[in-house]
């Protein structure tokens, strides 16, 4: 199955606007995001999901929050987020997050 995310619609998420791909494949455990970070994206953790974040593009200054630590980013730099994990983007970026198992909104929490 072959998917163009960026034609996918676009979903409100804590981090920005999120497309999420494969979430209806029953043969693949997880779904696969392009997701549009803005400046205002919120620090929340998963109980269940591990993420991997892709960043595709960033602004210069971007960075990854894991836990109150903060991260340098730059394009082609890859983050493993185990569950528990609090995080949160910093700055603006463009990353692919491929989540597993499969995407839960009941799964998002805050502090």
């Amino acid at each position: 199955m072959v998917v163009d995310l960026a034609a996918l619609p676009g979903v409100q998420c804590p981090c920005g606007i999120a497309r999420r791909g494969f979430a209806e494949r029953e043969d693949f455990p997880g779904t696969i995001h392009l997701t549009r970070i803005d400046r205002s994206a919120q620090t929340h953790y998963h109980s269940e999901h591990t993420e991997v974040y892709v960043v595709l593009e960033c602004d210069d200054d971007a960075a990854i929050e894991l836990d109150g630590r903060l991260h340098p980013v730059r394009p082609k730099t890859s983050i493993l987020i185990p569950p528990g994990t609090r995080h949160r983007a910093v700055g603006r970026m463009e990353v692919v997050i491929v989540c597993l198992p499969k995407f839960d909104p009941a799964d998002e929490h805050f502090d």
